[in-house]
């Protein structure tokens, strides 16, 4: 395992990382954020960057922590958690390559929300609050995309908030199941949700307990609806999967 190490030099690049791009290509370009922004404007913000590694299981960011740099995932799995006053996790998001978090600190300078956890070794670079600002300020289709991604922040708090105060545990298993089938590929009527989702990460995300999930999916299998195979999870029926969710939301 690599260990947690802050580079010492702005716009550095980790070892192994450069050479694996075209010279004149930048890091950065494979941040969807950035997508329209040009070569030279790119090879700026990435000169303002820090990069650095994290081991599966070690916080990039925690909760309450004053910090308000924005990190970017350039390679790895990390996670979006909070914990409960007991210590149970609650896992808000997962986030992959390309992805970007901690633009809510950046944007209003209060604490972080949550805390972020390296699902597995992670490539992150860091780009200070006032260069990330100066983005939006002078790339209006950056700041389109940023403001689209917390309206979406918004509508998902919502959902949740709805399902917690309104759904028993089964029912939120199986709208947080009709979540993640709705953000795979679909054939017809179906949708495989690979890897295949980890009874105690569905629990985090739905306030209730690893043994519940385990007993709402083997009901569905029995019901023909999910088919569990070593890595995947196929839901073979959406269209009844969610009229069981909208049935209990009213």
């Amino acid at each position: 395992m690599l260990e947690s190490k802050a580079l010492s030099e702005p716009g550095r690049l980790a070892v192994g990382v450069a050479e694996a791009r075209p010279a004149d290509q930048s890091l950065l370009a494979d941040i969807d954020l950035f997508k329209t922004v040009g070569r030279g404007a790119l090879t700026t913000i990435e000169q303002a960057c820090r990069y650095r590694r994290f081991s599966a299981d070690e916080h990039i960011i925690d909760r309450d922590a004053l910090s308000s740099d924005v990190y970017f995932i350039v390679r790895g799995h990390a996670r979006v958690v909070n914990y409960s006053v007991s210590g149970r996790e609650i896992t808000f998001a997962d986030l992959k390559q390309g992805d970007y978090f901690g633009e809510l600190s950046a944007i209003d300078e209060c604490p972080r929300a949550a805390g972020v956890v390296a699902v597995k070794e992670t490539l992150v670079f860091s780009l200070p609050r006032r260069v990330f600002l100066g983005v939006l300020a002078d790339h209006p289709e950056v700041a389109m995309k940023v403001m689209t991604k917390l309206v979406r922040i918004v509508r998902r708090a919502d959902e949740r908030i709805m399902d917690l105060s309104t759904l028993g545990a089964h029912n939120r298993v199986q709208a947080e199941l009709l979540r993640q089938a709705q953000v795979h590929t679909t054939l017809r009527n179906a949708a495989l949700i690979e890897p295949i989702p980890v009874h105690s990460d569905i629990a985090s995300r739905v306030s209730t307990t690893r043994e519940t999930v385990a007993r709402v999916l083997n009901d569905l299998a029995r019901k023909g609806i999910v088919e569990r195979s070593r890595n995947a999870l196929l839901i073979r029926n959406m269209r009844l999967l969610q009229s069981m969710v909208q049935e209990v939301r009213g």
